[in-house]
C-alpha cells in the first residue's frame, strides 16, 4: 500500500487539496502500478511561523 506524505506551508483551500491528491494518486497508480485505493495521502499544513528558510521564519 503506497502511504504519501506531504507538507505545505500554510493552508490550502479544499478544491486545492482535492486537486493534490487526485494528481498524486494519478501519478503514483500509474508510476508504481498500484490500485488508486490502496493509496493514502496524507496533507500536513504547517503554520509558516514554524518553518525557516535561510535563517528566517517564512512569516517574516
Amino acid at each position: 500500500m503506497p502511504y504519501v506524505s506531504i507538507r505545505v506551508a500554510g493552508i490550502l483551500t479544499r478544491d486545492q487539496k482535492k486537486n493534490i491528491v487526485q494528481g498524486v494518486t494519478n501519478v503514483i497508480a500509474e508510476a508504481a502500478d498500484k490500485p488508486k485505493e490502496s493509496i493514502l495521502i496524507f496533507i500536513d499544513e504547517e503554520s509558516r511561523e514554524n518553518i525557516a528558510k535561510g535563517g528566517l521564519l517564512l512569516d517574516e
